[in-house]
């Protein structure tokens, strides 16, 4: 492995992302770019990355049409190659686009399907956040749109790479409204499990793509770790079965990708976080869901104790959500490796990768600051390196 003026580290002709002493992953060259494990300490990042206001202007729902098309979409390939290098430079392993390619990180599924009324707000997240609520049966709009977004991404990096997609359960919380949905779908559960086929259909053309991680976000299942919002259900284990089970709908299957989901207890930004309570309400839950990894989050003080870690199945690759994204402050590489040395007492190198504890952005119009997200991600780049050399063995 090479390294340029700048730190980065350049894989030579000969080696994969990870060099050729990392058994177990196979390189495009190869013909398949679906790894079974990822080398030790691969330091990634969750999936959004905070917009520029030049990209926000870009995407603000108000301004659509303002501006030719092929105008838009330049700047829009542009500002995606931007982040992509962004991250390379940072140093690191896996890469997303930083869903920069979306309005809405979930709203992708009304530019997937027709069906949504669509509106924004300004809230403490941020100015002109799109919203949608489904008010009409689904009927097709744009299939492939997230694979559109992978086949970009994986054409523009040699680096290992993720594409995000949104849980049902998720969608379900966030899209449905009793009054304005009820004619479409009579439940939130119907929508809900409307939604199964076309994101499975989605899954399976960004399998297509030569992605390494095909990530499906749900929150707001993991966010029934906090007793208080269990206690708004007359029944949470059911909920909690329904998301898993449409999710296992999904994915079961589907191969030529690793299937991550992302459990995090929400991101308010500086405002913190929506729930909280360790992992072990929902071990048996993760246990059920049919992935190869968990991507989580320990960073945050009322994310529990990482011990449950070892209640995991031991074939399930570990990401460790050990770099803070709601505030201000910049860990160190000394906190980093902390964290996942503590993770080590519990689950082998070979199982455990680097992440941020969420997306660097809580909103699509989040005013975050890139360079802040920047800092944090060669910071966990640099542990990484350190972890690798500590436990070479």
């Amino acid at each position: 492995m090479t390294a340029t003026s700048e730190g980065e580290r350049v894989p030579r002709a000969d080696e994969g992302p990870f060099g050729s002493a990392q058994g177990g992953l196979l390189t495009k060259d190869e013909g398949s770019f679906a790894p079974t494990r990822f080398p030790r300490f691969a330091a990634g990042v969750v999936g959004s990355m905070p917009r520029p206001q030049f990209l926000r202007d870009l995407l603000d729902p108000r301004a659509e049409g303002t501006i030719p098309e092929h105008v838009y979409q330049k700047r829009l390939d542009a500002a995606t190659q931007f982040v992509i290098a962004m991250q390379e430079a940072a140093g690191l392993d896996l890469i997303s686009d930083g869903e920069w390619r979306r309005r809405s990180y979930i709203g992708v599924i009304a530019e997937v399907m027709h069906g949504f009324h669509s509106y924004v707000v300004d809230d403490e997240l941020g100015t002109g956040r799109p919203f949608h609520t489904v008010v009409e049966l689904m009927a097709p709009r744009r299939p492939g749109r997230i694979a559109d977004e992978a086949r970009f991404l994986v054409e523009h990096t040699d680096r290992l790479t993720k594409v995000c997609l949104p849980s049902p359960y998720l969608l379900g919380q966030r899209m449905w409204d009793p009054e304005r949905s009820r004619k479409a779908y009579p439940t939130r559960e119907a929508f809900m499990r409307a939604l199964v086929p076309v994101l499975r259909r989605e899954l399976e053309e960004v399998a297509k793509t030569g992605v390494t991680v095909a990530q499906f976000d749900d929150t707001h299942l993991c966010l029934f770790v906090d007793p208080a919002v269990r206690a708004k259900y007359d029944d949470p284990e059911r909920e909690i079965d329904l998301a898993v089970g449409m999710l296992n709908d999904i994915v079961s299957g589907v191969g030529g990708v690793t299937i991550a989901v992302h459990l995090c207890r929400g991101n308010a930004g500086r405002l913190g976080w929506k729930g909280a309570g360790g992992y072990e309400t929902l071990l048996p839950a993760m246990r059920r869901l049919d992935v190869q990894q968990y991507v989580l989050e320990y960073s945050i003080p009322v994310a529990g104790d990482m011990a449950v870690l070892r209640a995991l199945p031991e074939d399930r690759l570990i990401g460790l959500g050990c770099v803070d994204v709601r505030g201000e402050q910049i860990d160190t590489v000394e906190q980093i490796v902390a964290r996942a040395e503590e993770a080590l007492r519990h689950v082998d190198a070979e199982r455990l990768s680097l992440n941020p504890d969420c997306g660097f952005a809580p909103g699509s119009a989040a005013a975050i600051p890139i360079d802040e997200a920047y800092a944090k991600l060669q910071r966990e780049a640099q542990a990484a390196t350190i972890l690798r050399e500590r436990h070479s063995g």
